[in-house]
């Protein structure tokens, strides 16, 4: 996933936007996230990479955090929305049924 595609499909939150925050507020836990625009907020897909970038922003490795290519992340979230893992709130980045 590059810096600049969609982390959180829910809110539009791009890894560049979480990385920024990470460097930046240095949240002390995971949770705090949700204050970057309100990642991790909606279905909850995101969570699971949110968790991912954190621990390595807390290892000092923030940028090699290992993340889906965009069009495998965003498969996954249409996968894990339409079995009922969550639901997304109005206006988020559709689901692909393909």
């Amino acid at each position: 996933m590059q810096p600049d595609e969609k982390l959180c499909l829910c809110f539009h939150v791009t890894r560049r936007k979480v990385s920024n925050y990470l460097r930046i507020e240095q949240p002390r836990r995971v949770g705090q996230l949700a204050d970057c625009f309100g990642a991790g907020t909606g279905c909850g897909w995101c969570r699971p990479f949110l968790q991912r970038m954190f621990d390595a922003a807390q290892a000092g490795t923030a940028e090699q955090a290992k993340l889906p290519s965009a069009d495998e992340y965003a498969h996954g979230r249409s996968d894990y929305v339409l079995q009922g893992g969550g639901t997304p709130p109005s206006g988020a980045t559709p689901i692909d049924t393909k």
